[in-house]
């Protein structure tokens, strides 16, 4: 059997997808979406023009090394010791201009922009974040799976809290 590269619609389903899971809360569904040595990262700006380049040794925003990491934030969300989880602010993300950059047979690069539209319940204030993600889809038990996740947040001064469901 031949395994076709992924087309840009099963591209697009896929996204659509993590980001319905993340407004649904649906944390475990969102997991099982990701590889166990999956990386999400969310670097911070070097300066105006240029962010950082390495998780290990610049800033970052968010940087997971794992889907452990993940499952951690998530446990630690779902728990309670997470205040600033508390209440969950309500989400919902806006995928658009998704492109497959490459794709082989087993593991393709996505590239596609967003706005997260945020209310903040606690502070009753409403936010946007938007930027760029890079996703890296790796097929894995007969599935897409994400591999890599580098979000690129373009208006990152935060004005309140930013996490993994947020952005």
């Amino acid at each position: 059997m031949t395994v076709q590269p992924i087309s840009r619609a099963d591209a697009e389903a896929l996204l659509y997808r993590e980001a319905e899971l993340l407004d649904e809360g649906d944390w475990d569904g969102w997991l099982a979406m990701y590889t166990a040595d999956a990386l999400f990262w969310m670097p911070a700006w070097r300066d105006e023009e240029t962010p950082t380049a390495d998780p290990d040794r610049e800033l970052s925003l968010i940087y997971y090394s794992g889907r452990a990491g993940l499952e951690d934030r998530v446990y630690r969300a779902r728990s309670g010791q997470s205040v600033a989880s508390r209440p969950r602010p309500r989400c919902l993300h806006c995928i658009s201009n998704v492109r497959v950059i490459s794709a082989g047979a087993a593991e393709a690069e996505v590239a596609s922009a967003f706005v997260v539209h945020l209310h903040d319940v606690r502070a009753a204030r409403t936010h946007q974040f938007f930027g760029r993600y890079r996703h890296t889809l790796r097929l894995e038990d007969g599935g897409w799976r994400i591999a890599a996740k580098k979000i690129l947040l373009l208006n990152d001064t935060i004005p309140t809290v930013v996490d993994f469901y947020s952005i």
